[in-house]
């Protein structure tokens, strides 16, 4: 890509342009030329030697002491860096449309939007509908009755719509499953990354609103409601019928049991379990029994001198 083109891209400013193409991105520890190398602390780097051959991403800042050619600048180059390696990599990724693709399984009474790009062994149930621009890779299985809107990305492995969880215990002492028949809704703008289950709803579909980004080995469970720009991190388990407030913020290998509701801007930070509702906007901490941050701090501080407070005390240990 023509480096004026980055520029407008990501609106940022090249004082010296000496119009170049550009490949792709190399790190200031190991630079290649003709890439762009993003340098959050010039201090740190021998910014002259860097800037010979490679494209420099440098804070608006820093704008009148480095003018080196074709160096860019941009008031949020983290955002820029980020914005740009999207890009790359969506030019230089093995999907291919629906109609390169024969290996994929296609069911009856598929939709699928404009300049959507799938992977190897995908399978597309009944009643499915995928909107543009979305990222679908390598063996994911999306079943039926899902809706998924424009621009996700949804990465290798992961399982849409699979069969809720739900069963009841029967008169004669074994389980009876209940079906699940209600789908997913996913919005605009979500990204799920491998190996993540989101069950289908029972009757009334799963929701996964706009903006929800999801890491590895994350399961959502049967009709939960996940609020917009909200962020999960790996291992996270969230079981049915919780809804999840937006722009919550939910750290590794927490575990939510049934029928939890949380406030917006709510952090449960990582192994907590939640076992009450969060009704209130904070940071939660809950390996003993949930509660505010500050006050679980205080309980745990104490716990960490239970032993020297006995021998104080001379209490003789059970």
């Amino acid at each position: 890509m023509h480096l004026s083109k980055i520029a407008n891209l990501i609106d940022a400013q090249i004082p010296n342009l000496k119009e170049v193409e550009v490949s792709g991105f190399s790190s200031p520890e190991n630079p290649k030329p003709n890439t762009i190398i993003y340098i959050a602390k010039p201090e740190n780097y021998n910014i002259e030697e860097l800037a010979k051959n490679s494209v420099l991403l440098l804070d608006f800042k820093f704008i009148d002491i480095y003018k080196f050619n074709n160096s860019l600048f941009s008031k949020n180059p983290k955002l820029s860096f980020t914005k740009l390696a999207n890009i790359f990599a969506k030019a230089n990724s093995s999907l291919l449309s629906i109609h390169e693709r024969p290996d994929l399984y296609l069911g009856e009474n598929v939709y699928i939007g404009n300049n959507s790009k799938f992977g190897r062994n995908v399978v597309i149930e009944n009643n499915v509908k995928i909107g543009s621009n979305c990222l679908i890779h390598h063996n994911v299985v999306i079943h039926s009755n899902v809706t998924i809107g424009d621009n996700v990305i949804i990465s290798s492995g992961s399982i849409i719509g699979s069969e809720g969880f739900g069963n009841i215990f029967s008169d004669d002492l074994r389980w009876l499953h209940i079906q699940h028949k209600g789908g997913v809704t996913i919005g605009n703008d979500c990204q799920i990354g491998s190996n993540c289950c989101i069950d289908q709803g029972t009757i009334d579909p799963t929701v996964i609103k706009n903006g929800v980004i999801l890491d590895n080995l994350v399961h959502i469970a049967h009709n939960v409601k996940i609020g917009s720009n909200t962020a999960i991190a790996a291992k996270v388990g969230i079981a049915g019928s919780c809804l999840i407030g937006e722009r919550n913020m939910i750290g590794g290998m927490v575990g939510i049991v049934d029928h939890i509701k949380t406030a917006d801007d709510v952090i449960i930070t990582a192994t907590s379990t939640v076992n009450k509702d969060l009704k209130e906007p904070g940071t939660y901490t809950g390996i003993m029994p949930i509660s505010e941050h500050v006050n679980w701090k205080r309980v745990a501080l104490w716990i960490t001198k239970l032993d020297k407070i006995v021998k104080f005390l001379n209490i003789k240990k059970i």
